[in-house]
């Protein structure tokens, strides 16, 4: 890894380049409500995507020939459209990726989930954030590890994460708290190493991602007094050459009532998109899923402010795992 550069006094402006990736959040209801989730998403919420905006989803892959359309939430699982919806756009011909929290596919009337995914070709992105039983209980709740290895055990009989199956099945790893994650490559040798060792678990890829300090863990680090010091972190170790890769580059965030952002965390954050024609100003909104059937985003400024450091900092961060 290069040294980090010299922290700037301000993020450094991003443009877009050409849009690959349409990722949707169905909606904040979820089965678990983990420590670290920077959508505070959980069993209590109800937030979810209308018929309306679900419509315009396929109909945006083909007008801006996407490649990609990642569905996460909350539990996107729990959406009543969410199986419709994954058969539209994989007869499209698009990878359609589920994120998928591994745990919901052990709920009562989700039995048949696991062999849905398979059937339609999904690529999984499934949280792990460890392969020990008790640092996994502690950020997600009691007994997930267990229901979590449950999971992916009925993936793997599918045949998931096996060469040659063409089922993609690859792990997410966060750090707990106000740390960044170590090498990726090395931890993707010790999860395999001990997934199979101890369970028999295979998978493709693990991707490491830097906790972004929002929502549920900026209050928490704040009540320890110690989110200053996590800013402070992660300005520090601000790599420029991460600049090129991070994820709001290529992709656009698409929210539960239709809204798009640069990326996720700008969405829980209610940054909107700094590109914004008059007529949209003047409603009061910015841009929605239906603009994407006539605006094409290249060379549109992101919005960047303190969080995006998360993105950049040590060996960089995106919903693809690391980036350097």
């Amino acid at each position: 890894m290069t040294a980090p550069s010299l922290a700037p006094a301000a993020f450094p402006p991003v443009r877009r380049a050409a849009l690959t990736t349409l990722q949707v959040n169905l909606g904040y209801r979820c089965n678990q409500a983990c420590s670290h989730c920077h959508v505070d998403a959980g069993p209590g919420r109800s937030e979810s995507m209308d018929a309306q905006n679900l419509a315009l989803i396929p109909r945006v892959l083909v007008a801006r020939g996407l490649r990609c359309l990642d569905l996460t939430g909350g539990a996107p699982e729990l959406h009543p459209g969410f199986r419709e919806l994954v058969q539209q756009a994989a007869a499209l011909g698009v990878e359609v990726i589920d994120r998928c929290n591994l745990t919901i596919l052990l709920e009562p009337g989700q039995e048949d989930l696991a062999a849905f995914l398979s059937a339609a070709r999904v690529t999984v992105v499934a949280s792990l954030p460890c392969y020990l039983a008790d640092n996994v209980d502690r950020q997600r709740g009691t007994g997930v590890f267990e229901r979590s290895i449950a999971g992916l055990r009925q993936l793997n009989q599918l045949g998931y994460g096996s060469p040659g199956s063409g089922l993609e099945l690859n792990l997410v790893y966060n750090p707990q708290g106000d740390r960044l994650p170590p090498p990726q490559a090395v931890l993707e040798r010790d999860y395999r190493r001990e997934l199979l060792g101890r369970y028999g678990i295979r998978f493709n890829h693990l991707y490491a991602l830097a906790n972004m300090p929002i929502k549920r863990l900026a209050a928490e680090l704040g009540r320890q007094g110690r989110l200053d010091a996590y800013l402070a972190l992660l300005r520090r170790e601000h790599h420029a050459a991460n600049l090129e890769n991070v994820m709001c580059r290529d992709l656009i965030s698409v929210d539960w009532r239709g809204r798009l952002f640069d990326c996720d965390f700008n969405q829980q954050l209610g940054l909107d998109l700094l590109e914004a024609d008059q007529v949209a100003v003047a409603a009061g909104r910015g841009r929605t899923l239906a603009d994407l059937l006539h605006w094409d985003p290249q060379q549109a400024p992101v919005h960047t402010a303190e969080h995006c450091f998360g993105c950049t900092a040590g060996a960089g961060s995106s919903c693809g795992g690391a980036l350097g």
